[in-house]
């Protein structure tokens, strides 16, 4: 998600008491696409009423960061509470897929062919696009398929109820207060009508899923049309767009993203880590290959599913799509499918199925047992990030196993052992 908060395209349930105000067109711009917006399902008469009365004090807010009183009055006439997002905004995943299995979703044969066709359909214009911003056409075009499966799953919920109804609740209101303002902006620019405006329950839109701010600041006009149109069944300003955000990130032309290596015996797996860099010699001092034979460039080397799964050497380009989205799967996602789009392989090495993985309930159970333990390894929350692997390895050298990083039923017996 080139965005600030993760962004889920859903197919939300319909309940069409209030539908009919919600879809009304509004303004005079075409998107171009055949999406229809989804219907918005039924509020109670005090949650419709306290947004009402919360649009009418956001009103000040948004005049004061130049939003005109036409525009504001203009695009929240479609403003409904949507209970849906709210449902969607509080869902936690019991369970989490295992880094094989998602990476087996990401660069599937079926989206690796859908991709492929359409890298022919749309050969001039990734060409174009690629010579401009230098971001490797590929990359682009399995970002598109990360992101919406080639356009196909764009999200149907008008944005402005959406966000609308995210700021009025106050989870997060504030994140989605600045978004709703974004999305205004965006409208009093004249690239989108407020009708027209669709994408996730949690606001992002197009065909690459751009939240609003983002939008704002990377989307490009690249047909020439004077609108940055990333909802149109034409892809062309989306992808343009993305490669513009990764170029801005400092994306690295001709530059591998990730680089599958193997690890030579006895290697020291308390080194791995994406922000562990290293010059590309120096890893090749150490006896670390790359599976295609290929020379190392610098980076980090990171073992997603630890000592008993494949390696990947990433560089500076995955952190530049770490910066569009702040996940290494889907970073390692992006990076396979676009090998695979251009007619390389998957990846070589195996991962240790047959192990399972833990549950999203586990892993927060291994955060508490660090925290316990007193590694500080941050509120448990499910997510194995740096803190939380950073607290495993120190764990691991403190009973005298291999620092990998990996959470594993092994692990967490050995934590529920040591406490």
């Amino acid at each position: 998600m080139s965005r600030t908060i993760t962004r889920l395209t859903i197919s939300a349930a319909a309940i069409a008491i209030l539908s009919a105000c919600a879809t009304a067109p509004v303004g005079s711009v075409s998107t171009g696409s055949s999406v229809t917006p989804e219907p918005i399902p039924q509020a109670s008469p005090a949650s419709e009423a306290g947004l009402q009365n919360w649009i009418q004090g956001f009103r000040s807010r948004a005049l004061a960061s130049g939003i005109s009183a036409g525009t504001y009055d203009n695009a929240m006439r479609i403003a409904r509470y949507n209970p849906e997002v709210i449902r969607l905004d509080r869902r936690q995943a019991e369970f989490n897929r295992p880094v094989w299995e998602y990476l087996d979703s990401a660069a599937s044969d079926s989206r690796t062919t859908k991709g492929r066709g359409l890298a022919r359909t749309y050969g001039g214009t990734l060409a174009s696009i690629e010579g401009r911003y230098g971001v490797d056409r590929n990359i682009v075009m399995a970002i598109w398929g990360m992101e919406s499966n080639f356009g196909g799953n764009r999200g149907k919920m008008q944005i402005i109820p959406s966000l609308a109804t995210l700021a009025y609740d106050g989870r997060r209101g504030e994140m989605f207060s600045r978004q709703l303002i974004a999305a205004l902006k965006i409208i009093q620019a004249g690239d989108v009508d407020p009708a027209g405006m669709l994408g996730s329950w949690a606001g992002a839109m197009g065909h690459t899923q751009f939240m609003p701010t983002s939008y704002l600041e990377y989307a490009v006009d690249f047909t020439g049309d004077g609108r940055r149109d990333i909802w149109s069944d034409d892809p062309t300003d989306s992808l343009a767009s993305t490669a513009a955000y990764l170029n801005r990130s400092g994306w690295v032309p001709g530059l591998p993203a990730v680089v599958e290596v193997r690890l030579p015996q006895g290697f020291n797996y308390g080194q791995t880590g994406r922000s562990n860099v290293k010059s590309g010699s120096a890893w090749s001092a150490q006896g670390v290959r790359s599976v295609s034979g290929q020379s190392l460039p610098s980076g980090g080397i990171i073992a997603p599913a630890g000592r008993s799964g494949p390696a990947f050497l990433v560089t500076r380009n995955f952190m530049a799509l770490r910066a569009y989205n702040a996940s290494d799967n889907y970073s390692l996602g992006v990076a396979m499918l676009a090998n695979r789009i251009s007619g390389g392989p998957g990846i070589v090495g195996s991962f240790p199925r047959e192990a399972g993985s833990l549950t999203h309930n586990q892993k927060e159970e291994v955060q508490r047992l660090l925290n316990r333990l007193g590694y500080n390894v941050g509120e448990p929350d499910g997510a194995i990030g740096e803190n939380t692997i950073a607290g495993i390895k120190a764990f691991q050298r403190r009973i005298g196993v291999e620092p990998d990083g990996y959470a594993n039923t092994t692990l967490l017996q050995h934590l529920q052992r040591a406490t």
